[in-house]
């Protein structure tokens, strides 16, 4: 396998611009914990009813993932991010102008379907502009920061239309108009040259879905799954639990979310920093050992212990999704970046949708959103188990040694 050394003389542009799209994407996908109350309240929904508004979405972005991810790797990075992007765009200025709950739920799902398409041809582009594994990490991390930085934003736009008497729907056609700024600015950026592939094997979905039998593959794919399932159940259903429990700081209630993806922001961009100077196993094993004590300590200390515990497990959650996706990604060569970062981002959104779909059905099931924290507990445990093994046995350390060597060795 060789690899075409990437012209930096756009780096800038680039890396601001994938920034700007995680961002951007974050606004409204972690916007959902805000926006589902108000629909269950204006449209009469069941819990579970309501969370497809945070299904739909994750949906359409697994779909695409597995069945096109490879996009990234056939017709470029550049195409695959306008493509996508452009998609975005049209669709968010559809939600002004519908009030169906139906139709509401097909705009999510092709929403998804598009972050789906421009997200796997952001994440390949990461492993083109970094010159080792470990640079990945930490240029992950700080891609998820500006994630954790869009659900900061999100939220709060909700909340201030919410509070002028205006719709939610309207975050949307504010996110579809940043859409089409970085449309501009994708159209007229010099990307790395494309990888060369050493085989002739085609780049299709027969590939892709080759990579299912890969042990690393699928190993990182359940951890990102059992994290993202484990991260939704906070901002996705913690503002209903605190409805109907609600803690004695009525400061926290209002504000729980926002401080969860600050910190959960704030500790990503200190990650890209932590992950360049300790091991990155240690690191994950100790934050999902807190994370675990996080949920374990709300579930035993009810609402008032909730509010606090799962807001500061932002802090540990912050390092270990980047991580864990660069780290997976990194497992295969560059000529394969699309079509790895489609499995990963399928079985993370996968997580992202059959978490809370199974928090909501064993909240209605048992008559209370605390059944399904303890569903979210367990998810909780068995992350912290699997990365304990990662510890322990270190499984990837030879491929990703050879990637250092093979990949990125190259352009040092």
């Amino acid at each position: 396998m060789a690899t075409v050394h990437a012209p930096r003389a756009n780096q800038f542009v680039i890396r601001a611009l994938t920034y700007l799209m995680f961002m951007m994407f974050a606004m409204t996908t972690d916007s959902v914990g805000v926006i589902i109350p108000e629909v269950i309240r204006t449209l009469h929904l069941s819990d579970t009813a309501a969370g497809a508004f945070h299904y739909a979405s994750m949906a359409g972005i697994a779909i695409i993932a597995i069945f096109l991810g490879f996009l990234a790797d056939l017709i470029g990075r550049k195409w695959t991010i306008i493509l996508g992007l452009v998609l975005f765009a049209l669709n968010s200025y559809l939600f002004a102008v519908t009030d169906s709950f139906a139709v509401f739920v097909t705009l999510l799902a092709v929403s998804g379907a598009a972050i789906g398409i421009f997200k796997t041809g952001a994440l390949a582009l990461i492993g083109d502009i970094s010159d080792s594994t470990q640079e990945h990490t930490s240029t992950m991390n700080i891609v998820e920061g500006f994630f954790g930085a869009g659900s900061i934003i999100g939220p709060l736009i909700v909340a201030r239309l919410l509070l002028a008497g205006v719709s939610w729907k309207w975050l949307y056609v504010i996110a579809g108009s940043l859409c089409v700024l970085l449309v501009a600015i994708a159209s007229q950026v010099r990307y790395p040259q494309h990888t060369v592939r050493s085989s002739e094997e085609p780049v299709n979905l027969r590939r892709t879905l080759r990579l299912l039998g890969n042990p690393y593959a699928l190993g990182f794919s359940a951890l990102c799954f059992l994290y993202v399932a484990v991260e939704c159940a906070v901002y996705v259903w913690l503002p209903s639990y605190l409805k109907d429990h609600k803690p004695s700081s009525a400061f926290m209630a209002a504000y729980v979310i926002s401080i969860f993806f600050i910190l959960r922001a704030a500790g990503r961009f200190v990650g890209a920093w932590v992950t360049a100077r300790w091991n990155w196993r240690t690191i994950l094993v100790l934050f999902s050992g807190a994370i675990f004590i996080c949920f374990a300590g709300a579930i035993f200390g009810g609402a008032n212990a909730a509010v606090y515990l799962l807001a500061l497990s932002g802090v540990f959650m912050s390092v270990i999704y980047p991580t864990l996706n660069s780290k997976g990604i990194s497992c295969f060569p560059k000529a394969e970046h699309g079509a790895i970062a489609g499995v990963l981002l399928f079985f993370t959104c996968l997580g992202a949708a059959l978490g809370p779909l199974a928090m909501g059905a064993v909240s209605d099931v048992y008559g209370g959103l605390q059944a399904g924290f303890v569903l979210a507990t367990v998810f909780a445990a068995l992350l912290f188990l699997g990365l304990f093994y990662n510890w322990i046995a270190n499984p990837a350390r030879a491929v990703l040694l050879h990637s250092d060597q093979t990949e990125y060795g190259l352009q040092k």
